[in-house]
């Protein structure tokens, strides 16, 4: 294992140095990780940031595009031949056709490059012809991000844990009654742990819909070809000092480290541990609605996050020794168009201070770090309507399950983010003074004109902190 380990380590760094080389002698890539947590939007953020870099009419905020810099973009075949392409333009089709509505949502690794031609400027500017810089896009499930945090965890730690915060969850009680049920020193029985794992599954996908974010191992939520395989057929049970050769714990731990070296490993070394700028994508409206609870395990997961990166600095001899480095990392709060645009800067508000503790440690390493609130589409309009004599900051939009047109006010967000992090943080059940509403907008019917992109709320200005740098 340990002589594995330093195989791997020197094969990534004999490739970083011939990445770094050719990037840096002839055509500059950077390669966007894309993730979030569940509902957050990654496939459509992805469609409408290429969309827009194409036809930048609506991207006033990036400076290269501001200043003239940017000649001309392109797609080519992404890099990796063995990595499926994420499919933009089936995307962009549904989200622009006849009856738009929202794309499949992310359930595997998908890559696409985007060429940008480049005038440089300055004195010599008009000397030199344009470069090319590349964007390689890697779309992955937030889900296989928070599996990064099981590396450095035995199985013991992670059963305690997962079992320590199933025990305030009601819906969670069904699967402890099996789980106790169990004697973990008992001899493997295959069904019995078939029966666990199915249990354990069940409830994570009741924990997503109910809107927690921390649903580890991520796998069991989107196995793809690995569905009933050992590697995904273990659960948490409790912890013993030592457990029996052949008994039931004994197995649940061996599986847990196969899945985090045939799963977790790969995903690591072969995508994770090769990415440079990164977006985490958060649906905060969405925790907001479902209560205190759903916050506070928004803000644990947005630290567990920060964990699996590896912030820092990526200078040229730094990059050569040690491999490659997240140095930039966008923390967006997705739907802002469901808001009206007065309260963008509350949302903004609550996102920062949800990544605060994340932030602080990326910053601490040489990374830099950036809160917005963002609409990768923006599917409403904004009007003010009076009701019972009050003035109502609305956003109108056309209703995913009827198609109906309606004005919908969710409610003031406070100016004090701590408003709601503090009764997150103290376990209350329920907010005390707001009712926070969200509702589920279909895409609006568009009419693009030439060189216009889709219309969003602040992308231009995510794209000008990910990648404005380079270009």
């Amino acid at each position: 294992m340990v002589i594995s380990s330093l195989a791997d380590s020197l094969t990534r760094s004999v490739e970083t140095v011939g990445d770094t080389l050719s990037e840096a002698l002839f055509e500059p890539v950077i390669r966007l990780g894309v993730t979030g947590l569940a509902r957050s939007g990654k496939t459509v953020f992805i469609t409408s940031l290429v969309a827009n870099l194409l036809d930048r009419g609506r991207m006033p905020q990036l400076s290269a595009q501001a200043g003239g810099r940017i000649v001309a973009a392109y797609l080519q075949p992404q890099p990796d031949d063995t990595v499926p392409r994420f499919d933009y333009e089936t995307h962009l089709g549904t989200l622009l056709g006849t009856t738009p509505n929202w794309p499949e949502s992310t359930r595997a690794v998908s890559e696409l490059r985007l060429s940008l031609k480049i005038q440089p400027s300055g004195m010599l500017g008009g000397l030199q012809g344009p470069r090319t810089v590349h964007l390689d896009i890697i779309d992955y499930p937030g889900e296989w991000l928070l599996d990064l945090g099981l590396m450095d965890k035995t199985y013991a730690q992670w059963a305690a844990e997962t079992l320590g915060w199933l025990e305030g969850r009601d819906t969670a009680q069904d699967y402890l009654e099996q789980a106790r049920a169990v004697d973990p020193d008992t001899r493997h029985d295959e069904m019995v742990a078939q029966q666990l794992a199915k249990a354990f599954t069940a409830y994570l996908h009741v924990a997503r819909a109910e809107g927690y974010y921390r649903c580890s191992p991520g796998r069991f939520l989107l196995p793809g070809d690995l569905e009933g395989s050992p590697a995904l057929t273990f659960a948490p049970l409790p912890a013993q000092e030592s457990s029996k050769r052949g008994s039931l714990l004994r197995e649940m731990e061996r599986r847990f480290e196969a899945y985090k070296a045939k799963v977790v490993k790969p995903f690591f070394r072969d995508h994770f541990a090769r990415i440079d700028r990164q977006i985490v994508l958060v649906d905060a409206l969405g925790a907001i609605h479902a209560g205190p609870a759903a916050v506070e395990d928004l803000r644990l997961a947005m630290s567990d996050i920060l964990g699996a990166f590896r912030p820092g600095t990526n200078g040229f001899v730094a990059r050569m020794l040690r491999g490659k480095r997240v140095e930039k990392i966008l923390f967006a709060a997705t739907k802002a168009d469901h808001l009206h645009h007065t309260q963008h800067p509350q949302l903004t508000g609550v996102m920062q201070a949800l990544t605060r503790d994340a932030a602080d440690r990326a910053q601490y390493s040489g990374a830099n770090t950036l809160a917005l609130s963002i609409a990768s589409l923006r599917a409403t309009t904004e009007e003010t309507l009076t009701h019972d004599g009050r003035e109502l900051d609305c956003v109108r939009g056309t209703l995913l399950e009827t198609g109906k047109q309606a004005a919908f006010y969710p409610g003031a967000l406070p100016e004090d983010p701590n408003v709601l992090l503090a009764p997150a943080r103290d376990g209350a059940k329920a907010w005390l003074d707001g009712d926070y509403q969200v509702m589920n907008f279909a895409p609006a019917k568009m009419h693009l004109k030439p060189g216009e992109g889709p219309p969003h709320i602040r992308l231009d200005r995510a794209a000008e902190f990910l990648i404005g740098d380079k270009l």
